[in-house]
């Protein structure tokens, strides 16, 4: 196993809630590193039918053979749990006496706020962060390797070719998962959907053209983007929502968690394919939004981040809410830094004002150096373990 930055948070949240929760996308490590950070607790996966079956059909039994405390995988399989680790938490007052497991959100985060509230210490585990690998001396080769590849830890611990493992994971994805969710009842509908999200990663998320093209009513595209949401295949970039100047866009960027999976759903072949694919830029732009959030994630913190464009078009890829600070970043595929890459951080500074934090561009080159006061960063970066560090 490679070390995970998030172990730190999960053994910290161990000392300060009765229940820890990790959940995130299926194969993000989140069974591996439960167990790793809890290796005398017993573990049971709800996935096998007959442990499933007795949790759900007599859950204080089920309980009762973990005086201990336990590691629960895929909880939200047998939410009759809840109600009784409740009891049993409150009644112990031992603190990470149970961990909890998940990859659909919708359901395992609905059932603690019913019933956990206030004792669960929940941790996003998503793929590893490219300062993970790096950490474990497993440096990305190229920008494409790393846009192609994606991140999801079976790549990265065995030998597997991305192309294979990704179209894998799409059809599991899609029977294990989709066809549990009955507002799904054509799976091959719904790939074409998934496709076509793939297709606008990175770009701002019209839901009646995506209906449009997918075949499908609007409705059905709210409700099929809740479930990618939930299965940690998608997420939203919120615009940020002060006004400096001018009218701003309400409308959110939507971006793919993995950039291995997005561009394995765009039929993205190799490495050339990738140099010269038309979504590269937005793939990269997914990468960078991406890493960012799992810096947050991994330790603990929920997103501070967003985005803001105006009604005329002037734009800042990333903004990152620290305290009163907005602290921008450009995002640029290239790997040739141009003057004219400078003018919307420029542009931002004159409407933030003396809210505006230190300017960062984020480029698809090697190295990193200060121009005209702001600071330049390789695509390397992101490998450094204190991304997204500021001056």
């Amino acid at each position: 196993m490679l070390p995970r930055f998030a172990a730190a948070t999960v053994a910290r949240m161990a000392r300060g809630f009765p229940i820890v929760t990790l959940i995130g996308p299926r194969q993000s490590g989140k069974t591996t590193l439960a167990r790793d950070a809890f290796p005398g607790k017993p573990y049971v996966s709800l996935e096998t039918p007959n442990e499933r079956a007795y949790a759900q059909e007599d859950p204080l039994a089920f309980l009762d053979r973990f005086p201990q405390g336990a590691v629960l995988d895929e909880a939200q399989h047998a939410p009759q749990l809840f109600s009784y680790l409740q009891t049993r938490v409150d009644l112990d007052g031992r603190m990470g006496l149970f961990v909890l497991t998940g990859s659909q959100n919708f359901g395992l985060l609905s059932s603690i706020t019913q019933s956990l509230a206030g004792r669960v210490g929940i941790v996003h585990l998503l793929p590893f962060s490219l300062a993970e690998l790096a950490a474990a001396g497993r440096h990305a080769p190229s920008l494409d390797a790393a846009l192609f590849s994606g991140l999801y830890p079976p790549l990265h611990d065995r030998l597997l070719d991305p192309a294979s493992w990704h179209a894998s994971y799409i059809a599991t994805y899609l029977e294990r998962d989709v066809r549990q969710m009955a507002s799904v009842h054509n799976l091959d509908l719904f790939q074409r959907f998934l496709r076509l999200c793939a297709a606008r990663t990175g770009q701002l998320l019209n839901l009646a053209s995506l209906a449009s093209d997918a075949g499908i009513s609007p409705g059905t595209a709210r409700n099929w983007l809740s479930i990618l949401q939930a299965s940690y295949i998608v997420f939203l970039l919120q615009p940020h929502h002060r006004n400096f100047g001018k009218r701003l866009v309400k409308t959110p960027k939507l971006y793919f968690h993995d950039t291995g999976l997005a561009a394995a759903l765009l039929n993205i072949q190799g490495l050339d394919h990738m140099a010269v694919h038309p979504t590269r830029p937005a793939l990269f732009e997914t990468l960078v939004v991406g890493e960012c959030l799992k810096a947050r994630f991994n330790r603990g913190l929920a997103s501070n981040l967003y985005f803001w464009r105006d009604n005329v078009g002037n734009e800042i890829d990333l903004l990152a809410e620290n305290g009163p600070r907005l602290d921008p970043v450009e995002i640029k595929s290239g790997r040739t830094v141009s003057a004219d890459w400078f003018a919307g951080l420029r542009r931002w500074a004159n409407h933030a004002g003396r809210e505006g934090g230190p300017p960062m561009l984020v480029y698809g080159g090697e190295d990193s150096h200060v121009r005209s006061g702001i600071k330049v960063a390789g695509w390397r970066e992101l490998a450094n373990a204190d991304w997204p560090a500021r001056e």
